[in-house]
């Protein structure tokens, strides 16, 4: 690590400590000097830095990656020139109905794409890092009261795809050789040793809150918990093949799934929804009010692990997250912006309307964690908008999938009730395809399929159509435009990881 510019303050501060013993103790001066010692650092270590100036082709590249996909026009791929994800479960390869079993066949997947390399599984960069998010949550939403524990912890017990911990940690691993941002240090130096003590993340920014008796309680459980287990990690980077994850990523990764989580029990409230993740929706078990109480739990946890990263830039984007999720679901009251104006088919500003939606209920949450990911690295900004644009359209191709999938698999296989898009009055993608061949889907968009007979109909005419086909093409656009923003990260075997879970998500089916 580079030694650490000090200014005038610091270059004070260090002299005190050299030439003072215990200066904040003992004399007025040294703890004067030390103070403004450590005003100074953390001032010099809030700032955004001075960055690298982003190379012609680089900047170029990320412009061009910017440019939105044409949706409203995108056809169906003919027969001699299918998908790979169609050339697969058309062949005799065993494809598994899991997540996890996509990943692991994506190398396959890359033999149909007619790529020569073979692709990093993920699970072998990864996966030690993976296995103990589990219990590191637990310790993390530990709050003293049995039931609440119980609810806030409930979907963690399933078998979560855990698909935005991954790419966290993997565009950490990415990231790590890539050029850094010049002029910005870690505000988890510690200023006595001049060394990052990365235990920081499990204490609290601020020193007031043990004046606040249920605060500090609160705080000295989470401390205690995290203490005595922390999933066997010490606070240490985890180094494999010449790549590195922080302790700040591991719990970047930990606050992006409490974020997923939480809104999962919140939305799940307010679609009436029966199943999550093969176990009884939440509101199910437990009743709406205990749901929305955990989900608000989750939410407050996550920003106090946020607080403790002590990053200001990546604070400010992972909140945003939150507003975005906010914007997309009242987005969602409505299928078109405009309802009451007159439309024969859906134009290319409906299926922009449809698309931010979807970028703001689930890319935005993969886009910024990626994008704070290549932050928390001290990455040039090409990196990490290159991050953001790579997480982007991967969140917006995985929603893409996830809409399709409501028309095409079975209950049991997805998880959760199917056709359930069409029962909640909503038009995705395949619905907007079909609508532009079928002019008759027009009323019954209109009117949110609320009458009698318009659901069965609507699905119908969508199998009737090649708005399946549409979507999974328009998927497979974005799936390659995530792809493509990779280029600008420099080769690894992780970068080859995030290229095969990009690959593996049009060959999902849960």
């Amino acid at each position: 690590m580079a030694t650490k510019a000090r200014s005038a303050l610091g270059q004070l501060g260090a002299i005190a400590r050299d030439f003072i013993r215990k200066p904040s103790e003992t004399r007025p001066l040294g703890k004067f000097a030390v103070g403004a010692a450590k005003v100074s650092h953390f001032l010099e270590s809030a700032a955004t830095g001075v960055r690298a100036p982003l190379p012609g082709p680089q900047h170029q590249a990320v412009a061009k990656l910017k440019k939105p996909i044409s949706a409203s026009t995108v056809v169906a791929p003919a027969e001699n020139h299918a998908l790979a994800t169609q050339a697969i479960s058309s062949s005799s390869l065993p494809i598994d109905r899991s997540w996890s079993s996509a990943v692991e066949n994506a190398s396959q997947t890359v033999g149909a794409c007619e790529k020569s390399k073979r692709l990093v599984d993920p699970k072998e960069l990864v996966g030690s890092e993976l296995s103990f998010i589990t219990d590191n949550l637990a310790r993390l939403l530990e709050s003293g009261h049995p039931m609440l524990n119980t609810v806030s912890r409930y979907y963690f017990s399933a078998s979560g795809k855990h698909i935005r911990p991954l790419l966290v940690m993997l565009v950490a691993q990415a990231t790590s050789i890539a050029t850094k941002r010049i002029g910005r240090t870690s505000i988890l130096v510690d200023s006595e040793t001049d060394h990052i003590d990365y235990s920081l993340i499990d204490r609290s920014a601020s020193l007031n809150i043990s004046s606040d008796f249920e605060s500090d309680k609160s705080n000295r459980l989470i401390e205690d918990a995290t203490r005595s287990g922390h999933g066997g990690r010490p606070y240490t980077p985890h180094v494999t093949a010449g790549l590195t994850i922080l302790p700040t990523h591991r719990r970047l990764a930990e606050i992006t799934e409490m974020i997923h989580t939480s809104s999962l029990l919140h939305d799940d409230v307010i679609d009436h929804a029966e199943t999550r993740r093969g176990l009884p929706a939440i509101q199910k078990r437990f009743g709406n009010k205990m749901a929305i109480f955990a989900g608000d739990f989750l939410l407050a946890r996550a920003s106090m692990a946020l607080a403790r990263l002590r990053d200001p830039e990546v604070i400010e984007i992972m909140a945003s997250v939150l507003c975005d999720l906010v914007d997309g679901e009242f987005k969602q009251l409505k299928n078109l912006e405009d309802e009451d104006a007159p439309m024969a088919r859906p134009d290319e500003n409906a299926f922009s309307y449809y698309l931010e939606k979807t970028y703001l209920k689930t890319g935005s949450l993969v886009a910024k964690s990626c994008r704070s990911s290549a932050i928390l690295s001290n990455s040039t900004d090409d990196i990490v908008e290159a991050a953001y644009i790579y997480g982007r359209n991967l969140g917006i191709a995985f929603q893409l999938i996830d809409d399709l999938l409501d028309f095409t698999v079975s209950s049991a296989e997805f998880g959760k009730p199917v056709g359930a898009d069409l029962e909640l009055g909503l038009a995705t993608a395949p619905v907007l395809y079909a609508w532009q061949e079928y002019p008759e889907l027009g009323p019954l968009v209109a009117r949110k399929f609320s009458e009698q007979g318009d659901v069965f109909k609507a699905w119908e005419l969508v199998h009737a159509s090649k708005g399946i086909e549409r979507t999974r093409e328009l998927a497979r656009h974005y799936m390659e435009r995530a792809c493509e923003a990779l280029a600008i990260f420099p080769p690894s075997s992780a970068r080859d990881a995030l290229e095969r879970v990009a690959l593996s998500v049009l060959t999902r089916t849960k």
